[in-house]
């Protein structure tokens, strides 16, 4: 047990020694998409007119801007997710067979999957840190997020959200071959990004309704990362979201469904 705990620590350890030497790379990947999406959308279409919301003026850009900051919040989380466990483990199982090394780890195979999930969840938790000051700032002149930080909520749901996002990370890793991860963004990621709250509340979905069934809101409930995004605007803002007794025992049962699987699919890739 001694050694599996000393073979966990000193696999976080070489992760997160890496990600310190590269450092300045993982603060640009982190960035890049968020800054676009709030530059774009925020500063840009404000300044020439064609800003969402802008119908009403200054508050209504600014309340779209207060439903997105969180959006990207929880979106850069996924990002982070998925780039430091999924793809890490496409190449390892590819070409590098860096797994090979790290499986010859005095531990339990399984050890070594959780090593990565708990390595990257630290990623994910930073990558939020960087973007949600950067997202909150960058804005049109008179366009302003009504940013209000409930603390409880974000040190408790953060941290939660990125083993959810490293767990699907671990379970798409692990269940994508190397030349099928282009197969794996435009099937799974791109539908996850649109119908995960990233641009618009949950609770504003009951207006898409087919014979008085609230169908799209009903959809997106199997996607996780509405529950992030609805979670970060609960954290950040005072908008209307979804309830926490419903974010928080969802987030959980995903990261137990997608590290359980991820599990499964680690060891049956490593014993093949």
């Amino acid at each position: 047990m001694s050694a599996s705990r000393t073979a966990l620590s000193a696999l976080i350890q070489r992760d997160l020694t890496v990600l310190k030497k590269n450092f300045g790379e993982f603060v640009g990947r982190t960035l890049m998409q968020p800054f676009l999406l709030v530059f774009v959308f925020l500063y840009v279409f404000p300044t020439i007119g064609q800003g969402i919301g802008s119908a009403g003026g200054a508050s209504g850009e600014s309340a779209f801007a207060t439903v997105l900051v969180p959006g990207v919040v929880a979106i850069s989380i996924m990002f982070q997710g998925i780039q430091s466990v999924a793809i890490q483990m496409s190449q390892e199982f590819g070409f590098t067979r860096e797994i090979e090394d790290r499986v010859q780890a005095p531990c339990p195979i399984w050890l070594v999957a959780v090593a990565r999930v708990l390595s990257g969840a630290a990623q994910g938790l930073i990558s939020a840190v960087i973007v949600l000051p950067i997202a909150a700032v960058v804005h049109a002149p008179g366009v302003h997020p009504n940013l209000s930080i409930h603390w409880w909520i974000a040190v408790t749901l953060i941290p939660l959200a990125c083993i959810a996002m490293t767990s699907l990370g671990l379970f798409l890793g692990t269940s994508f071959e190397p030349r099928n991860i282009g197969v794996m963004f435009g099937f799974v990621i791109l539908p996850l990004v649109f119908l995960g709250g990233t641009y618009y509340q949950w609770t504003k979905l009951s207006l898409v309704e087919i014979g008085g069934f609230h169908w799209l809101q009903a959809l997106v409930l199997v996607n996780p990362l509405i529950y992030i995004s609805e979670g970060m605007r609960a954290a950040f803002t005072d908008i209307s979201h979804m309830h926490l007794w419903i974010v928080y025992p969802v987030l959980v049962a995903f990261c137990v469904i997608f590290l359980g699987l991820g599990l499964r699919n680690f060891r049956r890739r490593v014993l093949s």
